[in-house]
């Protein structure tokens, strides 16, 4: 049974930092392209970054850039997203995915998700 986890959301005060993690189970953690999406209310799920096993291929949402970044402990099979600079707008529920497409950054090329972590940046 594949399982995504995320842990790491809260309450942030604009300007600060957060980190994100995703524990991966069920699956073969270097075959799968791994990612985050955010969803904040009343707004459809959109894509934020994501890499492969070895960091050499990565997508990022280009008005992210700078802000966030992602990487991942293959022993551990987690994978995380560090944010920076955090903004009220920023506030959503961040959603791990995984996805048999190098590159993929829709989310109907996701295949596996988890069930997400709200986080909440106060201004």
């Amino acid at each position: 049974q594949v399982q995504l986890v995320e842990s790491g959301g809260g309450l942030v005060q604009a300007g600060g930092s957060l980190r994100l993690s995703c524990a991966v189970s069920g699956l073969t953690f270097k075959d799968i392209y791994t990612g985050w999406f955010r969803q904040a209310p009343g707004e459809e799920r959109e894509f934020v970054i994501a890499t492969n096993w070895n960091g050499l291929t990565e997508s990022v949402r280009e008005r992210l850039k700078g802000r966030v970044t992602i990487s991942r402990d293959n022993a551990k099979n987690t994978v995380y997203l560090q944010m920076t600079s955090l903004r009220p707008d920023d506030t959503a529920v961040y959603y791990c995915a995984g996805s048999t497409v190098l590159g993929a950054t829709q989310s109907s090329q996701y295949n596996f998700w988890g069930h997400g972590t709200q986080v909440t940046v106060s201004s």
